[in-house]
């Protein structure tokens, strides 16, 4: 029996639902495992009195520091987080205060490895709690923990050295290998990981009547990411006033929402433009069965979950040569890459609309992206480091 400690600050609680959905059906599907005994810790950085009274952190109090999460023992410690040092000093915080608790764990769960689900500040503290207890570390790269906290100058050099010193490394990319290699991270340490998509929840609609049912007509664009400039959401609504007959929905919530309403106004295009928030994943696939495409020109990713979800749905993507695109679109059957320009963007949207890829290859494609591959490579990946 494995037993598996994973270390998650990106794990939802009942304050934030939808916080790292990926993360927790990854963890559900490993507990499920016959082979793995598995407990979750998923700590809440808070700053300090007063600071913590602030309504962004006082409704953290509502968060339980242990339940039982859809059958997962979840542990929720809280730590200190400094607001304005960009990170700085989180993952030597983060693991004092988890010294003591997973000290009590042990002694009813004596975990074998501990897994880390995002780079940091999950990383550099699963690297000195793994010293400290004597097992194997594995840390999972995702893409923004490389992309933003592995350039971050405060934090660049602890996320460095936690690639260094881990047992095992995993990548939801090729292309994330390959960045996480240029860092310095030995790439023979390196499994790539690939996402699993749920393919009896983003199933092939019938998409006239997933229209109606939503009161469109006409070309339907769906962009489904966090509303941050990263993503490039932007240049989609750029797009707009060259396709007058098609309508955007904006499917997540960020500091950039403001910002696009704002461009749509100035562009006209308000009227055709439609921001729903984030939303359950039911909704994200209603609304991509609706979508005639999928349009995410960011400017980095790991491997983005929107892609295959998408593709899932029969929907045909037009997104940049970020991350592992080519990985998933390795021809135009299914869609488009892209220039990370407004003209880019418009003349992939301009083509797939034109001539549409087939939802059958669209589909085709997801279905390599499974959670059950998904499990099996991570239990694989962690029963190999604890048997070294």
């Amino acid at each position: 029996m494995l037993r598996v400690l994973t270390l998650a600050t990106l794990f939802p609680d009942i304050t934030r639902p939808r916080l790292g959905p990926f993360v927790e059906r990854q963890t559900l599907g490993l507990a499920a495992h016959p082979d793995v005994e598995l407990q979750v810790v998923a700590p809440i950085g808070l700053p300090p009195f007063p600071l913590s009274l602030h309504p962004h952190y006082r409704r953290f109090s509502d968060a339980p520091e242990a339940e039982d999460w859809k059958g997962l023992p979840v542990h929720r410690p809280r730590f200190m987080h400094l607001p304005g040092t960009k990170g700085r000093f989180d993952a030597g915080a983060l693991a004092r205060r988890l010294m003591p608790l997973l000290t009590d764990i042990r002694q009813t769960f004596p975990f074998d490895i501990i897994d880390a689900e995002f780079f940091f500040p999950d990383g550099p503290a699963a690297v000195a709690l793994g010293a400290h207890f004597g097992v194997p570390v594995s840390i999972k790269a995702r893409g923004a923990d490389i992309h933003f906290w592995g350039q971050n100058p405060p934090t660049a050099n602890q996320v460095r050295a936690a690639g260094r010193s881990a047992d095992g490394l995993l990548a939801v990319s090729e292309a994330l290998k390959g960045d996480m290699a240029r860092m310095g991270m030995a790439l023979d340490r390196i499994t790539v990981h690939y996402t699993g998509v749920d393919l009896n929840k983003f199933t092939v609609q019938d998409r006239a009547s997933a229209k109606t049912q939503r009161g469109i007509s006409g070309p339907l664009i769906a962009s489904v990411g966090a509303l941050i400039p990263r993503k490039g959401q932007s240049l989609v609504i750029d797009a707009l006033p060259h396709l007058p007959d098609a309508q955007l929905v904006l499917i997540g919530e960020g500091e950039d929402r403001a910002r696009l309403s704002q461009q749509a106004e100035t562009l006209c295009v308000a009227d055709r433009v439609t921001f729903t928030g984030n939303l359950p994943h039911e909704d994200i696939a209603a609304w991509l069965s609706a979508a005639d495409v999928m349009a995410l020109p960011s400017a980095s990713e790991g491997l983005a979950n929107a892609w295959v979800e998408a593709l899932a749905c029969g929907t045909p993507i037009v997104i940049t040569d970020a991350g592992g695109a080519r990985e998933v679109l390795v021809d135009e059957s299914a869609g488009q890459i892209v220039e990370r320009i407004a003209e880019g963007v418009l003349t992939g949207l301009q083509s797939v609309l034109a001539s549409p890829p087939s939802r059958a290859a669209c589909r085709q494609i997801a279905e390599r992206f499974t959670w059950g591959r998904n499990t099996e490579t991570l239990f694989r990946h962690l029963s190999l480091l604890v048997g070294k």
